[in-house]
């Protein structure tokens, strides 16, 4: 493709500005890049977050997005593991020949994977972004996550057999990719709070146990001693808000460690015994490369065997115009178990 051709994108118009759509040039891959077509590009809360405080993104007119799934249409030097007419899905940056919310963007390959026969652009449009942040989390061992070891290492999968894991939130994206992680990682029980509506579907995903959503410190705790769970070293909050927060912190037993979503509201002097974390879930800081790397060496295979499954997920009408109505809806907490996905090639 030629440097002067355009493709429709959604634009953040100025900070904490509005949406609309316009022309934007098709970039050219790079170095270890490749040229994707973009087919499904999904929603996060951190989209609208970035409208609403200005948070991540300095230039403007800005793109974002982060959920990135379709066809690669060009491959840039040094690129040997894809080629032109590969299906896949990518993680996307805060900038804007690399964001979602466009007809046509660059993946970096290292953070890039092949959608399995199994599964289309819709499905694997819901993973980049939760499944990084419940890896990062989870695995990240310097700064944003427990310092597990993954299980796309070495003697990784099932390590932590017989370890229970309390999971706050195991409905959203990223608690539900938390829960199929550390399944995989082993741990049992697999404790998650969640609306119960969502009972038999987490569980399916590896949950042992659903709780409700609103279940009380105290209520938790009685659980944990009915259940003879004595000692909790790891609490995963997806949802990171004060109360949950401070529900998860009260469960960890000492040196236990609390990894939250969103930054950490326990107080300093709280923390003698036990440690709380905020996880990051971009493979693009240093911290994140290598483990996010690795990660993806496995994940279309465990997505073809169904070892890692996709999220729920509902399809936004108008292509990027629906973008803007999509995070509204999560803005205002409308949107329960399921991602939403925009197909931008439907744009008008």
């Amino acid at each position: 493709m030629s440097d002067t051709e355009q493709q429709k994108a959604l634009f953040l118009q100025s900070k904490q500005g509005e949406f609309a759509v316009g022309l934007h040039s098709i970039p050219k891959p790079g170095n270890d890049e490749v040229l994707i077509k973009v087919y499904s590009a999904a929603l996060n809360p951190v989209d609208y977050k970035i409208q609403e405080y200005g948070m991540f993104v300095e230039n403007y007119p800005a793109v974002i997005g982060e959920d990135i799934a379709g066809t690669v249409v060009e491959v840039g030097e040094g690129v040997s593991n894809f080629v032109e007419g590969d299906k896949v899905f990518t993680h996307g940056d805060f900038s804007n020949n690399r964001a979602a919310f466009q007809q046509f963007t660059l993946g970096v390959v290292d953070f890039t994977a092949k959608i399995p026969d199994n599964l289309g652009y819709d499905d694997t449009a819901t993973i980049p972004l939760a499944f990084d942040t419940a890896s990062t989390g989870l695995y990240n061992d310097n700064k944003y996550g427990f310092g597990l070891t993954p299980p796309w290492v070495l003697h990784g999968i099932g390590k932590y057999s017989a370890t229970p894991i309390i999971i706050l939130g195991g409905a959203s994206a990223v608690g539900s990719y938390v829960i199929q992680l550390a399944s995989l990682s082993g741990f049992t029980p697999v404790i998650t709070t969640a609306s119960l509506t969502h009972e038999e579907y987490l569980k399916s995903l590896g949950a042992t146990h659903v709780l409700d959503r609103h279940v009380s410190a105290s209520a938790l705790q009685n659980f944990l001693s009915t259940h003879h769970l004595t000692t909790i070293k790891f609490v995963y909050d997806a949802i990171s808000l004060p109360e949950t927060q401070q529900v998860g912190w009260s469960l960890l037993s000492p040196g236990g460690r609390l990894v939250t979503t969103l930054p950490v509201l326990v107080k300093e002097e709280e923390r003698k015994e036990r440690r709380a974390i905020t996880t990051f879930g971009s493979p693009y800081v240093d911290e994140n490369k290598e483990l996010c790397r690795g990660s993806r060496g496995m994940i279309s295979e465990w997505l073809e065997k169904g070892i890692i499954k996709p999220l729920k997920y509902e399809v936004l009408p108008n292509g990027l115009e629906g973008i803007i109505e999509g995070l509204e809806r999560l803005k205002k907490g409308q949107v329960s178990g399921k991602k939403l996905v925009a197909h931008p090639q439907d744009t008008k």
